[in-house]
């Protein structure tokens, strides 16, 4: 079984961001892979460990430093990595992001053989979309199972299970497929000193628009939407003081009743 997972380096949400002059985030400040990522790691490399023969490829698109993300994942466990970095890239919106990834499982797929599952995470930390998944399964022409919070995988089938509110119901699709996880499908692993060493001799493949068969169109010079407008979020402001005077009760619920709380 070969296995894609996408992984994306993300603003670090600790730090401060910062935009682009034509409000595009900032690529170049410190960064991370995205958090959610990482269960899509775990669930593919769990996958692997069961099948000595099957291999996770992580794939990432971004600026150079994107290439951490990646390595975040072959220190994992990834058996290999995919980096596509193109300058036409910056400003690719949703369905530009989905042109690429499902380019890139199409180049794999000449490169080292039939992909039979791709996993991905919920969604990115920093645009929080949650529809490149299955945007890139109706590009590839295969099934999608979205926001699992369980996966079993048999030679020709995937499952996943979707919690819902007050019910869960299960998807199954037949292989090839794209399943989506959520941060409930199991706990991520830590890097170890040994696959942190061993990481450093895992190949990386560096793929531009042009090898995937692709043009500037599909970056931002193509995107279909626009950020017109940027403004910082307010400033917390200081709380209202309610002096107790032996009335104290009653002015909180007087408070509480003008802002429709009680």
């Amino acid at each position: 079984m070969r296995i894609v997972t996408f992984v994306k380096y993300v603003p670090d949400a600790a730090g401060d961001r910062s935009f682009e002059s034509d409000n595009t985030v900032d690529r170049e400040t410190d960064g991370l892979l995205s958090e959610l990522d990482e269960y899509a790691i775990e669930e593919a490399l769990s996958l692997t460990d069961k099948d000595k023969g099957a291999e996770t490829i992580a794939v990432t698109v971004g600026p150079d430093d994107a290439k951490d993300a990646v390595r975040k994942a072959l220190q994992m466990g990834a058996d290999k990595g995919v980096h596509v970095n193109d300058d036409a890239i910056s400003g690719a919106d949703a369905v530009g992001t989905a042109k690429i990834l499902a380019a890139t499982v199409k180049k794999v797929e000449e490169d080292e053989g039939p992909v039979d599952l791709v996993i991905t995470g919920l969604a990115s930390t920093d645009g929080q979309m949650s529809v490149v998944p299955a945007m890139v399964a109706e590009l590839l022409g295969r099934p999608a199972a979205t926001q699992g919070s369980t996966l079993e995988v048999t030679d020709t089938t995937a499952t996943v299970r979707r919690d819902g509110d007050a019910a869960s119901q299960f998807v199954e699709v037949s292989l090839p497929a794209l399943v989506s996880v959520t941060d409930q499908i199991n706990e991520p692993r830590y890097p170890s000193f040994k696959g942190i060493m061993k990481a450093k001799k895992k190949p990386v493949a560096q793929y531009d628009l042009s090898d995937l068969g692709l043009d500037a169109s599909a970056g931002g010079a193509g995107a279909l939407t626009q950020i017109v407008e940027l403004a910082p979020a307010p400033g917390r402001t200081a709380g209202e003081v309610v002096s107790d005077e032996g009335d104290g009760g009653q002015k909180l619920v007087d408070w509480l009743a003008s802002k429709k709380l009680v």
